[in-house]
């Protein structure tokens, strides 16, 4: 098979977008599809690393409530805040990342 068989097709609708992104992959020193196979890695990765650090955390916190004594298992005031807080910040991320 040819090596123009073999490679990924790209389309990209915005001519700018191509420029800059095969200005990238030269300045990198690798094709362009290389450089989006290589970014695309990139991301999921970090999604990865992301999902298991928020992972980690709730572990622990988990495990902090089964330690905890009963009485103490009602968040306080600051606690919920705190935890509300949280919970706006990630879904103002994740909506930003389904763009």
């Amino acid at each position: 098979m040819s090596d123009a068989k073999k490679a990924m097709s790209l389309r990209f609708t915005d001519p700018a977008q191509r420029t800059a992104i095969a200005a990238a992959a030269r300045q990198a020193g690798v094709s362009m599809q290389e450089y989006i196979l290589s970014a695309a890695y990139d991301r999921a990765t970090a999604v990865e690393r992301r999902f298991l650090d928020g992972f980690k955390v709730s572990m622990a916190r988990s495990s902090a409530a089964f330690a905890a004594e009963p009485d103490d298992l009602d968040p306080s005031p600051e606690q919920r805040a705190a935890e509300q807080d949280a919970r706006r910040d990630l879904e103002r991320q994740e909506r930003g990342h389904a763009a």
